[in-house]
């Protein structure tokens, strides 16, 4: 895939997810998935996620709740190699449909049709489940986004207790993808550009949210799933 396109999708991967918390990677794996399979996509993208996130976590550690990002990264990481075990052996047009229902559901939560509220004390199992949905279609902030709203968690506290739950998932899944041989040299050269630029995409988007409102950061939450249910669609297709 051409340096460009790798810097433009990497730069508003970071962008978005440090505006409004959570929707870049499934952005990224989304506009990635258009040029190649889910499963490729997903092993490409996963590093560079890893280290957006990390570079999150570490702006922000101050910011995170421990309370909640070790249970669930304690579930979360076997969670996610078990589901990019899973990957390796899925069809790609059942990766691409799983693609499509759960951007859908995560529009449908943003519009207030469905509204999960997973118990907080089940953060060890929540963690198994969304580390394997993170693995199988990178659209885990949808039950990660509900698990943090249910914690009473906002603002810097959300984006920053994101990034830490998010690098457990990351991990889980990298090493199962690596062990199913999606992971190649050419697919670290690519991370590594896209990692560069999430890097300068999260710098950008910190400047920005904080002159942002709540408000403004919700719609700009709605409008990035509206466009991961048009891509999904059109990848279906």
């Amino acid at each position: 895939m051409e340096i460009g396109l790798l810097l433009l999708l990497g730069w508003v991967a970071g962008w978005l997810t440090t505006v409004a918390g959570l929707g870049g990677g499934v952005f990224l794996i989304l506009a990635l998935s258009l040029r190649m399979s889910p499963a490729e996509a997903l092993a490409l993208s996963s590093p560079a996620l890893l280290i957006g996130n990390l570079h999150r976590w570490a702006l922000g550690r101050g910011d995170v709740d421990r309370r909640f990002a070790a249970p669930f990264a304690l579930g979360a990481l076997p969670g996610s190699a078990l589901g990019g075990l899973l990957v390796v052996a899925m069809p790609p047009a059942v990766l691409q449909l799983l693609l499509v229902l759960t951007s859908g559901l995560a529009l449908a939560r943003a519009l207030g049709w469905w509204l999960p509220r997973p118990p907080a004390a089940a953060l060890v199992p929540a963690g198994a489940a969304i580390g394997a949905m993170a693995a199988t279609t990178g659209s885990a902030g949808l039950a990660l986004g509900a698990l943090l709203q249910s914690a009473g968690l906002t603002g810097a506290a959300y984006v920053a207790t994101a990034a830490a739950a998010a690098v457990a998932m990351h991990v889980g899944r990298i090493a199962a993808y690596g062990l199913g041989g999606l992971v190649t040299g050419e697919t670290v050269v690519a991370s590594a550009v896209l990692a560069l630029a999430i890097l300068a995409g999260n710098l950008a988007g910190g400047g920005f949210r904080k002159r942002l409102s709540a408000r403004a950061s919700g719609r700009i939450e709605l409008g990035v799933l509206f466009a991961c249910v048009a891509l999904a669609l059109v990848g279906l297709a």
